[in-house]
């Protein structure tokens, strides 16, 4: 059999279910006489909200037409785009998931590369007319490609692989580096999937080089079609900058960095940096078959189950919030009221200023503190305009919405008032009995606690049924993590809202019930307690800092300290001592941090200081590395049973959700609940009512 009849005999098992995104081709006639273009629109028969994927009959549906437009003799081009607002976003996932051997796994690697690898190898120049979102092998196909023009309107544009435990393994380890350099390579391959899978939107890419030719969304395609005519014509060459950089100095460089996040806890960036270090000096073929095996190994791991698990919850779960009330019952929100202007209330405020595109007023005790941080928003508007990120109107229209106050009377016609004070139940009780008595009667009262009872807050309150938890992250505009928190008398009504400017934020939020410290502070407590219990104990303090870097997580124990603060999180263990003696203990030696006034146990060199650590020395019962790990780990899943039990979230995978959103749970571990049980620690399993398994 040919290759081709081999890979569609081993790979018709696996596409049943393929939704298939079809190869429609028709003849269009070029401009200024440049003669006649094969034009592909790939196109899935649905609309925008079902990207085009591809799987293997897509694949070779794509390929059927190439074949076509090969045998013919009067073409003058051959042009490839999308169906509205999307190109295409790579391949079928649940088709990749469901491979069953290497040779299934190693066939799809190789059919993608025959395939697309045409679009470069025809007898006529091939243009990418990038429409819409072009992810993964979308962005591959273009690649592949002699020319790419974008649309200015494109919103996004990754090779996300690596954020799922796979890498580029149809062509773009090897193209994207000679096209745009290894340096930008590695930041759209490497970089960004490692940074919360960040996306790039039509102009960064094209400014990155991806693209030879931007043109706006209006008339997109017939701009595409008038630059491809004079390409053809002759009349106008795209010439592209050579790439001088040192090549080996780069990948070495990002190999660094890479080392530094992940501590080699997750194989498919390091496989993506050593196919890039290769692609200086293979050739296609040799290049091609080396992303065929690092593809076929990658797909054959537990780390792409795990990945497709984080990413079924980031796509799905997060877009419906479990327990989430109807979304009819939610008011209308027409402006903001934020109290406090700390640099947690002023990141608030421009949020809710440019997602929400109202009017926002800042309270606090004293001018100076109310212009310090209005001064910041405005500041960061500025920062903005100066990205390109909003026009020169779009600034001075949010510096207009977001103004202070020295009095609550301000608030009389919010619909929605948060609280961004200092950490103390009394302060923020006359908070909100001070907000309470000028606002109207359905204004939502929302706090921004980390830890505590909103049942005990909403005590005094004439209507407490209108409190309710909506727990930020920092940095606020980055993280996008909302806790929503129900208090013992929240309404419907109230939670709908809190979920509707939640979605307006563009956050992903989940429902946790009233428990001291919610989801992830609980368990980031949890899981720092024990490190600083360990360290207090007598373990030396670089052993039990580093004691979980193989997991990758993105930040060690006494770093996480340094960022968010001894004080406060000496507060929240304090807080968690008191619900939960049993089970959370305050170290007197962060005490003694904290007092000392020291920042953290590192200096402004980010070496440690010597002070913060005597502070903790003295015990006499160390550790070993590998028994602060499983300390570490035990805890986690006996906290994780107890919440479960006690219902602060309505499944196993809403802790999974909150803890790769909050608290940065690498997302190649698959969550914690699911590590936890393959790792043997969590009994009983952390499995759902009438689930056998969660997958790996």
């Amino acid at each position: 059999m040919t290759s081709l009849e081999t890979w569609r005999t081993l790979l018709s098992r696996r596409s049943t279910d393929e939704v298939v995104t079809k190869a429609l081709v028709r003849d269009v006639q070029l401009p200024y006489g440049a003669g006649t273009m094969a034009l592909i629109t790939l196109d899935n028969g649905f609309d925008h909200t079902k990207p085009n994927t591809f799987g293997p009959n897509g694949l070779f549906a794509l390929n059927g037409a190439l074949s076509e437009i090969a045998e013919r003799n009067d073409l003058a081009a051959v042009g490839v785009t999308g169906k509205p607002f999307i190109f295409a976003v790579g391949a079928d996932l649940k088709g990749a998931a469901a491979l069953s051997t290497r040779e299934e796994a190693l066939a799809i690697g190789a059919l993608g590369h025959h395939v697309f690898r045409r679009l470069g190898e025809l007898a006529i120049p091939s243009f990418a007319f990038v429409n819409g979102a072009a992810m993964g092998g979308g962005l591959e196909v273009a690649l592949h490609c002699t020319y790419r023009t974008i649309s200015s309107g494109v919103p996004a544009v990754a090779l996300p692989e690596c954020f799922l435990g796979l890498v580029p393994g149809w062509g773009g380890t090897q193209l994207l580096p000679h096209l745009i350099g290894p340096a930008n390579a590695i930041k759209l391959v490497i970089e960004n999937p490692l940074s919360q899978n960040r996306m790039v939107k039509g102009k960064e890419a094209y400014e990155l080089g991806v693209a030879d030719a931007m043109f706006e969304p209006a008339d997109f395609l017939e701009e595409s079609l008038r630059w491809a005519a004079r390409v053809v014509k002759g009349e106008l060459a795209v010439e592209r900058p050579s790439h001088e950089e040192d090549w080996d100095k780069t990948v070495a460089d990002a190999r660094f960095l890479v080392d530094m996040k992940l501590r080699g806890a997750s194989p498919a960036p390091y496989r993506a940096l050593d196919l890039i270090a290769q692609a200086r000096t293979a050739s296609r073929d040799e290049g091609f078959a080396a992303e065929d095996e690092a593809l076929a190994d990658l797909l054959m791991g537990d780390e792409l189950r795990a990945g497709l698990y984080s990413f079924d919850l980031v796509q799905r779960r997060a877009k419906r919030p479990a327990g989430a009330p109807d979304r009819s019952l939610a008011r209308k929100v027409t402006k903001v009221g934020v109290v406090g202007a700390g640099l947690m209330a002023s990141q608030m405020a421009l949020l809710f200023a440019r997602r929400l595109e109202v009017p926002v007023v800042l309270t606090d005790l004293d001018q100076a503190r109310l212009d310090k941080g209005v001064g910041y928003v405005h500041a960061e508007v500025d920062k903005l305009l100066g990205k390109g990120r909003v026009s020169a109107d779009q600034a001075n229209r949010l510096k207009a919405l977001v103004t202070g106050s020295l009095t609550k009377d301000a608030f009389a016609d919010a619909d929605f008032v948060i609280e961004a004070v200092f950490e103390d139940m009394a302060v923020k009780k006359q908070v909100f009995a001070e907000v309470e008595a000028v606002v109207s009667a359905e204004c939502v009262l929302a706090t921004n606690t980390s830890s505590l009872s909103l049942t005990e807050m909403g005590a005094g309150l004439a209507h407490p049924e209108r409190l309710v938890g909506f727990h930020f992250f920092n940095p606020v505009a980055v993280m996008p993590l909302l806790e929503i928190i129900r208090g013992a008398a929240t309404d419907d009504a109230t939670l709908a809202t809190a979920f509707a400017v939640g979605k307006s934020l563009k956050k992903s939020s989940v429902l946790v019930k009233d428990a001291p410290a919610f989801v992830v502070n609980r368990l980031l407590t949890c899981f720092m307690g024990e490190v600083v219990t360990a360290v207090d104990e007598g373990t030396p303090l670089e052993v039990a800092e580093h004691a979980l870097d193989g997991l990758g997580l993105p930040m060690s124990p006494f770093a996480l300290l340094q960022l968010v603060g001894p004080a406060v999180g000496l507060h929240v263990a304090e807080t968690l001592h008191e619900a939960f003696p049993d089970r959370f203990g305050v170290s007197e030696n962060m005490a003694k941090l904290v007092a000392a006034g020291k920042p953290g146990v590192y200096g402004p060199d980010f070496t440690l200081d010597p002070e913060a650590v005597a502070l903790f020395s003295g015990g006499a019962s160390p550790s070993t590395a590998e028994q602060v790990r499983e300390r570490v780990l035990a805890a986690l899943a006996r906290e994780i049973r107890i919440m479960l039990d006690e219902g602060v979230v309505a499944a196993p995978q809403d802790i999974d959700l909150c803890m790769i959103l909050g608290a940065g749970w690498p997302f190649h571990l698959g969550g914690i609940t699911p590590y936890l049980d393959r790792a043997g620690i969590a009994q009983p399993r952390f499995l759902p009512p009438g689930v056998a398994s969660l997958p790996a």
